[in-house]
This record gives structure tokens, sequence and C-alpha cells, in this order.
């Protein structure tokens, strides 16, 4: 069975409550989660939260929804919890401040799991502007001839511009790769950088990538909302 799981942390340090915000009157966390109800290969679709004020928020929806405990290192820790009440071959880790998310992504990193040597995989897009290079909210990938993700940098140098993709918050692992990732502490990269997949390359994970060129907007401060009630439809 393939899952997809919101982590849907309510206290986010740069943008508190980012994930109840209204967009087009309705929690941006609920608009990640109806994109995501639109692939084709995921079964279930659940979001993971920590705080009963976002289980008030969502309660007139039908969202399948799991409390999770606050006190989670990264997104991934947290749906490792999920994954201790919920069974599932692949898992996919949908962040939750990403409400124009394309479903066409999930699928496609979920097909990366069709070669059993893969165990962990992401997306990366080719749409990155020039602004996006000296902006520390996007994560450049830099990745080898096979597709592999090599290093996530959020500052890079003048010369390494032309040579990265802007990685795109999006996850999936099998049920191994996420229980071992789990188990493993925090590394040095992953808290100097705020970049929980640091702690996957640290570890000797390969971690495969999908290659788009999809135009990717998260949220990461309030003035992000700009463009995305712009773009997103009521």
């Amino acid at each position: 069975m393939n899952i997809g799981v919101i982590p849907a942390r309510y206290h986010s340090e740069r943008f508190p409550q980012k994930i109840l915000t209204p967009i087009h009157d309705k929690p941006m966390v609920a608009h990640v989660a109806e994109r995501a109800l639109r692939s084709k290969l995921l079964d279930k679709v659940i979001i993971a939260i920590d705080h009963e004020q976002t289980r008030t928020a969502l309660e007139s929806y039908e969202f399948e929804v799991i409390m999770t405990s606050p006190d989670h290192k990264s997104g991934t820790d947290r749906i490792g919890e999920v994954l201790s009440k919920v069974d599932a071959d692949i898992i996919v880790n949908i962040q939750g401040d990403e409400p124009l998310m394309d479903s066409d992504i999930i699928d496609g990193i979920i097909n990366l799991f069709h070669n059993s040597d893969i165990q962990m995989a992401t997306a990366v897009s080719t749409a990155i502007t020039p602004d996006d290079y000296f902006n520390e909210n996007i994560v450049k990938a830099f990745l080898d001839e096979h597709s592999r993700a090599i290093s996530f940098q959020r500052q890079i140098n003048q010369n390494e511009i032309g040579g990265c993709y802007k990685h795109l918050g999006i996850y999936a692992y099998t049920k191994t790769a996420l229980t071992q990732f789990i188990q493993l502490p925090q590394s040095e990269h992953e808290k100097a950088l705020r970049l929980e997949q640091w702690r996957a390359l640290d570890n000797g994970i390969d971690i495969y990538t999908v290659i788009t060129n999809y135009p990717h907007h998260g949220v990461d401060v309030p003035s992000d909302l700009d463009y995305i009630l712009k773009h997103l439809k009521k």
C-alpha cells in the first residue's frame, strides 16, 4: 500500500500556525490534502497533526487525521510515528505548506520505486530563477549522473549557478528506509542547515530524484502567500 502523509506542525518558527492560514476560506493544509488526494497511486492520505487547534480546524473536512507528538525533530520523524499505527510499503512525505503541489509529482516519485534498489526519493525542478539562487528559503539540490542527490544547500557560490536544481519539499521512502531513518540521530549537516534530508546522505542512504519543470512555490514566510493567493483557484 502507498500512503501519503502530510506532517502538520502547529508551531512554525518563521510563520506561526501557517498550516492553518486561510487561503480562500480554507486552511492551507486542507488545500495540500485535497491535491494529494488527486494522486492516482496513493491508496490513502493522512494528515499527521500535533495540536488540538489543528484537529478543530479540520473537523468539517473528511480527511484522515492522526494525532502525533509535538516533540518530533523533523517531519520525517513525525511520519515515523504514523507508520507505527498504519502499515505501508511506500510512504510519501508531502509538506503541509505547499498548497500548489501537483499530484503528478507524487505519482512520478512513487513510480521510481519500480526499481527495487531505490529506498528513498525526492523531486527537483529545473524551474529555478535568478532570485532563487540567493534565497536561503529555496533549497538547492546537486545531483550526480544517475540523478541521485549528492548535496542540498541553502546558500551557493556564484560558480555553482547553473549546476543545481530547485528542491521540492516532497520525499518518499520504503518502510525499511523510513524505519532506519528515524532511528538515526540528527546529523551535523542536518542541524546546521535545518535540512532533514542530510541525515540520509550523511548515513549513506541514497536519495534518487524525479526531475521536473514544475515551478514550485511553497510558503516559508507570510509574503509567500501573495503568489499562492494569485495562482490558487477558489
